[in-house]
Parts: C-alpha cells; structure tokens; sequence
C-alpha cells in the first residue's frame, strides 16, 4: 500500500506536516518542555548518561522501586531533526508510579547525522541498556521500547537486524509500542523533510521497516490518534499488516480525541486505551499508588 501518485508537491509536504491539524504547534512543544523540567527535579534521576561515542548519544533515566524494575525506552519524534531527550521526559513520573523505570534516549539529529547513524545510535541504546541493567536498577528481561513520529521509525528500526549475523535489539525487547509513526520512507523521500534527510533510494530501502522486520518479534503495541493526517493514517495500516502477518501486532489503538502530538501524554495512563496496552504489555499491577515525595520533589 504505497501513497498515491497523486500525492505530490505542497499536497505531500501537507500531509507529512501534522501541526496543520493542531491550532498550535508551539503549545505542545512548550508542554513537553515544562512537564519534562517538573520531571527532571524529581529525586532519583540520572541525567547525562553516555550510552555511546555521539556527543548527542546520552539518555536521562528515571529509576523505580523495588529494582530490578521493568524500563520503558522513549525515542523522541521531531522529523528526526528536532527536539532531545531534555524535553522527551513528560510520561516519566507517570511510568515511576506504575513500578516502572523511564529512559529518556538522545540521539544526533539530521542533516549533520544521517539517518543511518541516528538508527545505529537507538540500537546501541538498546543494546547499552541490556549490558548495563545490573547498574542501572532495571531488569534486563522486561525492557520495552518505544517512540512518537519519527522515534516510532526508529523504535521499528531497532526491531530490524543491522546486517547478516547481527542480532537486532528484538531479541532483547520485551514488548515495543509505535505512536503515529513514519514506515514506508519512499514519499519522506520527495517531500520537505528530505531536505534534512538527503535520502537516496538505496537509504529509503534499507531504512523502511515494514518489509525488512524479522519474523520472531516481541509483542508491539501500534497508535496513532483519529486526528491525523492522511499520510499517517496510510502509515499506520501499513505498519499493523506487517505486524500481523507476523503475529506480533498486541494491539492496534487509534484514539479518536487524540492528535499527533498528545497521543504520548497516555503512554502510562491506566485510563486510557493506549496506556492500558502498554502497562498491560509490561505486566504492571493495576493499582497506581498516589505520588510520593520522590515522585514531586
């Protein structure tokens, strides 16, 4: 299922431009920004931690109790050339009180990075984590990674071996979850954001997942919101086919109240569909106690 040949021009750029459904683009992104700053002064969070050689390859990490606690790993969107980890930490404190632990991942953004270094950069992540959970409090057996936008391309991407013989960070995932993702790179790569992107055909192939996932997955929870785009409305029944052809689609929501940019306020939100499956997925207890001194500083 690719985009219509019709599809082209200003009509394509609209349709990869999701703010054009919002009233304001600028509310969302400051919202980010101050409830990951509430976030960070929270006690018991570790900043600045380098999971690889990139200046930019740093995650900040939310601990919980008791440890080893299960973690959740959030790769940002941002067309993959906008915002990082400082302001990608707002479902934090709602994961700490849930009994898990939160990653907030950092990565190098385009044009400097190419797109195949920012992909390579979210697998070492991955792979960092499950080499370090004795240090960092978390159990290596129930990691969970996931991502808005363009981090729910690169989440996917995670999901795919990086070359022959190479183990893909699937087989140290317990369960991944896609909001409102980018998949098929073909149409990225005649709209706008190829202006930071530079894809050429061979990057467009190597670097869209839906046909490139290996058939043993972990269980992925798939979401977008009802206010989305058409594009990302194609992207999404793509990515869930692939998903089911190889049984690993666990849940397939589309929140009908949701938009592109506030679907992520629900990751951990027991009273939301997409929480649910997620909590579900990391085998969470379903009562959530009420915030503690550790939680609000």
């Amino acid at each position: 299922m690719s985009a219509p040949a019709s599809l082209t021009g200003a009509r394509l750029d609209r349709a990869y431009s999701p703010s054009h459904l919002v009233p304001s683009l600028r509310h969302y992104l400051d919202e980010y920004a101050e409830l990951s700053t509430r976030a960070r002064s929270a006690p018991g969070v570790r900043t600045g931690l380098r999971y690889g050689p990139g200046s930019a390859e740093r995650l900040d990490l939310w601990t919980a109790r008791p440890a080893p606690a299960p973690v959740q790993i959030f790769v940002h969107g941002g067309n993959w050339q906008a915002l990082t980890e400082r302001s990608s930490a707002f479902a934090a404190l709602a994961f700490r009180r849930a009994g898990a632990a939160f990653a907030a991942v950092g990565y190098g953004l385009a044009p400097a990075t190419p797109l195949d270094e920012i992909v390579a950069s979210v697998r070492r992540c991955v792979r960092w984590i499950h080499e370090n959970a004795d240090d960092l409090g978390v159990d290596r057996d129930r990691m969970h990674l996931s991502g808005t936008s363009a981090g729910a391309h690169l989440a996917a991407m995670a999901l795919v071996p990086a070359g022959p013989g190479e183990p893909a960070a699937a087989g140290l995932l317990a369960g991944a979850t896609l909001l409102s993702g980018i998949y098929d790179l073909e149409p990225v790569s005649r709209s706008y954001v190829n202006e930071a992107l530079r894809l050429d055909a061979d990057a467009v192939r190597r670097n869209s997942p839906p046909d490139l996932l290996p058939d043993d997955l972990p269980p992925v929870v798939l979401a977008r919101g009802g206010v989305e785009t058409e594009e990302y409305v194609r992207q999404h029944a793509l990515m869930a086919e692939a998903l089911r052809r190889r049984g690993a689609l666990a849940e397939n929501v589309v929140a009908a109240r949701r938009n592109h940019f506030d679907l992520p306020y629900d990751l951990a939100d027991r009273s939301t569909p997409l929480g649910r499956a997620v909590l579900a997925q990391m085998r969470l207890p379903h009562d959530q106690p009420a915030p503690t001194s550790e939680e609000t500083g």
